[in-house]
């Protein structure tokens, strides 16, 4: 078994893959998904030096639609910068797989690749559509027991959807997750057409439902993070003002009085190549609160 892994995990998880990496190393396991009555698949990646006697802290990624567990740390070189701050990196899968609900691999932006980050509560959705206890409970849980991780010094990041799903459970638990930062996020679900179509597909019709996983509702409502919260948004994003829209939850915040660090860059796109060029900055800002 690893020398990534603590102890012997026996059955509970299963080794795909693991790499030496920027002086530490990344892997890839599955396990059977209590949450998801499922298998689940997520990464890890264990920076030197860490141990049961010096756990690392540790940055949760979300990645968008379409994307799995390997994408943000494939694409996004935010491991050799959490490499440089001894931080380790924890990434999920972005939906449950095979779950066969009808319909969940005809879209891009529902079911297969697009679970939004929350609990499903209509049927057939919610017997495996549980992404939002997933991330919020169990990987972290699994992931704390299994490697030398420190939960009392855990952050949140995302891109898109996963950047949804990061501000979400900030602004529920910030008590859990104490950095957060996001690239391009969908920060008003419920008013655009990607939400929209989740949240009435998951969730129903009742738009109270909806508040709860919405972040600019959430910061209304009186939901704020202790931290300043980071976003970067390109000006060039295909999606900035039909599913995006940051300037709403910037005048949220304004109101609300939550720190907010909103920065727009011009000529940048929604894609991972915009995510390398400001990764780092998000990196340190974990860094700067989750190894104070």
């Amino acid at each position: 078994m690893s020398g990534m892994i603590l102890s012997d995990p026996g059955k509970e998880l299963t080794v795909r893959a693991e790499h030496a990496c920027c002086g530490g190393h990344v892997g890839f396991y599955s396990h059977a998904s209590r949450t998801l009555g499922l298998e689940a698949r997520f990464a890890v990646f264990m920076p030197a030096g860490a141990t049961q006697a010096r756990r690392a802290p540790v940055i949760h990624l979300l990645a968008g639609l379409t994307c799995t567990e390997e994408t943000f740390l494939i694409k996004s070189n935010v491991i050799r910068f959490a490499a440089r701050h001894g931080i380790a990196l924890v990434a999920t899968d972005t939906s449950p797989r095979g779950a066969g609900v009808p319909g969940e691999d005809e879209s891009y932006d529902l079911g297969t690749g697009a679970g939004f980050y929350l609990d499903a509560t209509r049927a057939p959705w919610s017997t495996h559509y549980r992404m939002g206890s997933y991330v919020a409970e169990e990987l972290p849980e699994l992931t704390q027991r299994l490697f030398a991780l420190d939960g009392t010094r855990r952050g949140i990041m995302g891109h898109s959807m996963g950047g949804h799903g990061a501000l979400v459970h900030a602004l529920r638990a910030p008590q859990a997750w104490k950095s957060v930062s996001a690239f391009a996020p969908i920060v008003h679900p419920a008013v655009v057409p990607w939400g929209e179509k989740a949240f009435s597909t998951y969730l129903g019709q009742d738009r109270a439902a909806w508040a709860r996983h919405d972040a600019t509702l959430l910061l209304e409502a009186g939901h704020t993070h202790p931290t300043t919260i980071l976003i970067d948004q390109g000006d060039a994003d295909q999606f900035l003002q039909t599913q995006l829209r940051p300037d709403l939850f910037s005048d949220a915040a304004a109101k609300a009085g939550q720190p907010l660090r909103l920065r727009h860059h011009k000529g940048y796109d929604h894609s991972y190549w915009f995510i390398q060029s400001f990764i780092e900055d998000h990196v340190t800002h974990h860094a700067a609160i989750l190894t104070a």
